[in-house]
């Protein structure tokens, strides 16, 4: 009996040596051929595999350069209010070249501050009527057909601040 009891520790060994080898060529076995089927697979499908890679390429440049071209710039721009270095003075010589009225002088000093002619009208109490009338002579007088343009006029001629 002495000789199966100190048998039995050794067969063990021998069985999980056994068990051991058997799975480690198996694992490299599997390997092997996981590798093998890798292989064949970057062969056969290699030109996919490079149009794949190409166009994820371009993709992320075409996002990159997307994002950078049209990031919007912050540009802060502080408003300071300017102080002119004299008080405003009406060239009274071009005045009188125009033959503007003083109604129709104000009646342009209120269309450059940006009122309609309601509002002018409401605003020197008379009707709107009135204020087209005005404003249509004046426009005649400065050669211009827009109200921007007789605002223009107006302050290259220093009619108006």
């Amino acid at each position: 009996m002495t000789s199966t009891r100190e048998s039995a520790p050794g067969s063990r060994r021998r069985a999980v040596r056994d068990i051991l080898l058997y799975g480690v060529c198996g694992g490299v076995l599997i390997v092997v051929l996981k590798l093998t089927e890798y292989r064949f697979l970057v062969v056969e499908h290699s030109v996919e595999i490079y149009v794949a890679l190409v166009a994820a390429l371009f993709a992320g440049l075409g996002i990159w350069l997307g994002l950078t071209l049209t990031r919007k710039k912050t540009t802060i721009i502080k408003e300071v209010p300017a102080q002119p270095a004299e008080p405003f003075v009406v060239d009274e010589t071009r005045v009188s070249q125009f033959g503007i009225t003083a109604r129709e002088l104000e009646i342009l000093g209120l269309i450059a501050a940006g009122l309609s002619n309601r509002e002018i009208a409401a605003r020197l109490f008379v009707s709107e009527n009135t204020v087209k009338t005005h404003s249509s002579r004046l426009f005649d007088k400065l050669g211009a057909r827009r109200r921007t343009q007789a605002v223009q006029i107006g302050k290259s001629a220093r009619l108006i601040p």
